[in-house]
Order: C-alpha cells, then structure tokens, then sequence
C-alpha cells in the first residue's frame, strides 16, 4: 500500500476546491488553486530533471509558496529538507551538501545567503526564487524564478506511489550540541501524526481557522497547524513573523479558533500594554510546545481568555508529537500529559537500567510509529540513538502515579554542583513565580572547587525593577542550598531561535 504526504492536500481539494485554504494579508487561495499550484510545482521539478528520491530544500518563511514546494515536491516523490530561514550562507551550504539537495527554494528575502551557498555546493545544480520581479536575479546557471517555473510546467496529474516508510522530510535538528543532523521523517510519521493531531488531540474540522505564528519550517508548525488543519479542509491564515500586536489584530479579525505556539510566544501575548482590548472569545483549542510552559504563564492565560491551553512534547526526530494533555482527561499543569496513542515512553537512569518508581528522575526514551528512521547518513549516530526501536531522546523526565510525565530538564542541560545534580527547569519555575521576572534561563558555568556553579540570566518584565541581591534572596527562600542561582545576571532580552525557544548555548 503506497502512501504520499501530498495526498493530504489532494484529498481535501477534491472535497473542499472552494473553501479558503490559506490567506496572507488580504489574499486567500482555495484549495482547488494551492493544489494546482503544487502540481505545476512538481511538473517544474520534473522538467528540471529532478528525480524521485533527490532532495529538495526550502529556505521559505510562512507564505503559501512553501506549501506550494512541500506538497509540490511529494508530487514529484521528492523529499522535502526545511531549512531555517535565519541561516547564513556557510549554515546554509553546510545544509544542502550534508543533505544531498539538488535543489534550493528561496524567498528573495533570504537570497543573499542562499544564492552565496549555491554557489559554492557541489551537489545542488538548482536554485528557484520566489522573487517578485525575475529581472533582478543573477544570471547564474542554474537560478530560476519560481513563478516562471509553474508557469511553464506541465503540471503533474497522478500521485506517485511512495511507500509509507519513504523518507518525506529531512528534518534538521537545532544542532544544540554538535553540527545539526538530519532527521529522516517518512511519509506514515508525518501524515498519521497530523492525523493525531487534528482528529484525536483536537477535533478540527473544515470551519476551522487556525493562525500559522509558528515557523512552517519547524516540525510543530509543519504537523500541527500546515498538515493537521489541511487535512480537515480547514482555513490557514499565515503570519510571517511572529509580533504579538500584529497576531492581536489577526486573531479577532479572522475569528482564530486556532493557537499553537511556544510559551514565549503566550508570554508575550499575556503581558501585551493593551491585551484586554481583544475579544478573543472564538479560540477553541490552544497548545504549546517547543519548551516548556511555566505553569504561571499557563494558568494566567488560560484564565483571562477562557482557554485550556494543552501542553506536550515532541522532537524533530519524533515527528514531532510524541505526548500531550488531552481534552477528555483532565489537564496538570506543568506535565507534558501522556504518551499519544501507539507510542511508548520509558524511562532509564544514569545506569541503563529502566526507572520503575514514580517521581523518578531518568531519560526518556520513546518507541512508536512516530520515530524517526534515523538521521540522515549517520550510521554510527543511529546505532547509538535507536536501540531496539528506542530512541533516546537525552530529556530528564519523572512520570506520576497516573502516567503523566514532566520534563525535568534536558539531560546536557543539567548542572553537577558538588556533586549533586541541579535540573534547570526546577529553578526556571521558581524564577518565573517573582513578579519583576518576564523571562529565564539558568545554566551551569565553571567552578573551581564545586565543578559547576548555577547561574541565572533574566530579562524583567517592562517597567519592573528587581536587584540581583533580591533575585538570590527570592531563591534561596525557595531552594535547597545546593540548588539556588549564586550568579545573576539581568539582560534586556533573552536570545531565541526562529521558534521563539531560549537558546541556552548562546547564553553559555
């Protein structure tokens, strides 16, 4: 039995050709039109000379051209590598040859550093901008104007017949620790996990609309809004660039009935000067993931807006949802709910033995139809990764006595002080209950006798005024001695990633 990801967006054009697919700014296109578009995308790439089986990059912020190559490409059985859009040249370049891209598909935005990689790949022979006026682009070999490129295709009519455990996406990782590797995702991850998502986590349907603030080059925004919502013949209003003002104004206008986004991003729509002056009383479901969702955060959104934001868990490699509180048990606050239908979560200590006690710290490591096939030419990696259909996932976890796990932090991420071990996200909790505090982080840095010292770096919340003397009081009233923040330091603004998530390593 063959399975292809861009049956999704065939299926609901056939069922739904006039409903409103996705809109940006005050234009919408239909399903009937994104799906055509798809296909004259994939008849481009054929008449390029692009093969089923090579691989096809995407440098695209959220605008319909990058839905329009994803599906596009799986009409032409090529496999999709989302690149994140803030990459330079050399990252860019590192990209396409560690992936074998034959291709590149560029917003004229990022042009610059996607054009200087081309350049210099060997193996990628194509380069389509989605440039608004052709004339300006380099007359180099090789460099198509993406309009241009549907415009003379034939389109495809048929959906090739790729099996279910085809590779569809090369998903890179953030590359926290080492050189990002990429996830090899197949067609069953993906389309049974935006089936979950928008069947069983969240009952969507065709009158669904659904804010893409999230970046559609990131595993979340690809399943849980791109794919979830498609799928169900729903409505998908597309944001650019995260800006709370502007994602106010997009909420009441298009009556959203949709939010997914990470907590940086609630955060910033909880504390906005004027965020009781939007109704956003058509907000049906709410989820959050990405990193963890300070319960403060949580319940103080959820309670002015009349939600019930749902929080979980999942990676790159994991397609990425993999647990989730879920609307028919009730939601704990501060979990990442439970492990989703078909996938198991265990939890293994420091010894390789298996955690059986609640309340247990232990990594955890996650086996189902949602894990990866491995990353992508790494065979040493893989072998190290997946055991047995396990994969390590290298996060600290406690699961209760009802099965809901927590995450207690990332397993690099955890401090040795002396000899105890201090889990981040512990402190990070405590930090964000102080009512000057907008945002934390905490990190290990180097000690002479202790190994390591805790450190925490925090931005204030705008107007608020805290000292680092009354920062280290809060916590140590709060803290075990060898668990509380020594150092502080108080920062304009936290560095973030394309997803909005803290970047630890920077601030290392």
């Amino acid at each position: 039995m063959s399975l292809n990801l861009a049956s999704i967006l065939r299926c609901s054009a056939a069922k739904y050709p006039t409903n409103p697919a996705m809109t940006i700014g005050d234009k919408t296109l239909n399903y009937a039109t994104l799906d055509a578009y798809a296909r004259a995308f994939a008849g481009g790439l054929q008449g390029l000379g692009i093969k089923p089986g090579q691989h096809v990059a995407l440098m695209l912020p959220n605008v319909p051209h990058f839905t329009m190559a994803y599906y596009g490409s799986h009409y032409a059985a090529a496999p999709v590598v989302p690149l994140n859009v803030l990459l330079t040249a050399d990252e860019v370049h590192y990209h396409l040859d560690d992936s074998d891209a034959v291709v590149l598909v560029a917003w004229e935005g990022f042009y610059e550093a996607a054009h200087a990689a081309f350049l210099r790949s060997e193996g990628c022979k194509h380069l389509i901008v989605v440039k608004a006026d052709p004339s300006d682009l380099t007359a180099d070999a090789g460099v198509t104007n993406f309009t241009a490129l549907l415009g003379s295709a034939t389109p495809v009519t048929e959906l090739p017949a790729t099996m279910p455990d085809d590779t569809a996406v090369v998903l890179y990782t953030s590359g926290t620790t080492g050189r990002p590797k990429g996830a090899e995702l197949t067609h069953f991850n993906l389309y049974y996990n935006g089936e979950y998502a928008g069947s069983r986590l969240m009952p969507l349907t065709a009158e669904t609309v659904g804010l893409v603030a999230l970046p559609l080059f990131h595993s979340f925004g690809q399943t849980v809004l791109q794919n979830a919502v498609l799928r169900v013949g729903g409505h998908l209003i597309l944001m650019p660039r995260f800006e709370p003002t502007a994602a106010f104004e997009l909420l009441v206008k298009h009556e959203i009935s949709l939010f997914a986004g990470v907590p940086t991003m609630y955060f910033a729509l909880l504390h906005h000067p004027k965020a009781g002056d939007y109704d956003l009383s058509s907000l049906q479901f709410c989820v959050s993931g990405g990193s963890a969702m300070p319960v403060e955060v949580m319940k103080a959104f959820d309670a002015r807006y009349g939600v019930s934001i749902l929080e979980g868990y999942g990676l790159s490699e994991t397609s990425p949802v993999a647990s989730f509180n879920v609307l028919d048990r009730p939601k704990k606050a501060g979990t990442i709910g439970l492990p989703i239908e078909g996938v198991e979560f265990r939890l293994i200590d420091g010894d390789g033995k298996r955690v059986t006690e609640s309340d247990t710290a232990g990594e955890i490591q996650i086996k189902g139809h949602n894990v990866m096939k491995g990353y992508y030419k790494r065979p040493e990696v893989n072998a190290e990764t997946i055991v047995d259909g396990w994969f390590a996932t290298g996060d600290i976890g406690m699961v209760d006595d009802e099965g809901y796990y927590r995450i207690v932090d990332r397993k690099k991420d955890m401090i040795i002080r002396g000899g105890y071990n201090v889990y981040p996200r512990e402190i990070e909790e405590v930090l964000y209950g102080h009512p000057a505090i907008g945002e934390a982080a905490v990190i290990g840095i180097a000690h002479p006798s202790h190994g390591e010292e805790v450190k925490a770096v925090v931005a204030l919340k705008a107007g608020a005024e805290a000292t680092t003397a009354e920062l280290a009081a809060y916590c140590k009233e709060r803290l075990a001695a060898y668990k509380y923040p020594r150092v502080f330091e108080i920062i304009a603004e936290l560095p973030k990633g394309a997803t909005g998530k803290i970047l630890k390593r920077e601030l290392r």
